[in-house]
């Protein structure tokens, strides 16, 4: 497998969210995933994420042992209805 396919795997498995269990959790407790929220906040195909592969570093209660990508820290731009930002003063 090519250094780009590992790359495109990865971004795959890191929007997909950690497991297709957590996502169920996650519905039967009657809420969206983060990204499912950031798209109905955002126009669609507007999100730019900052470090989508990233990973964190913490230790104890068994954390070291699973480290999804993103871990439900999602941190990019987008426009709402056409605007990039909120002018200031209006």
């Amino acid at each position: 497998m090519s250094a780009v396919a590992k790359l495109l795997a990865i971004r795959e498995q890191a929007l997909a969210g950690p497991s297709a269990a957590a996502t169920e959790a996650q519905h039967a407790r009657g809420k969206l995933t983060a990204r499912e929220r950031v798209g109905l906040l955002l126009d669609e195909g507007s999100f730019n994420e900052v470090e989508p592969l990233r990973r964190h570093r913490a230790t104890g209660f068994g954390l070291e042992a699973e480290k999804p990508y993103t871990d439900g820290v999602i941190t990019g731009w987008g426009t709402v209805h056409g605007r990039r930002r909120a002018r200031p003063g209006r």
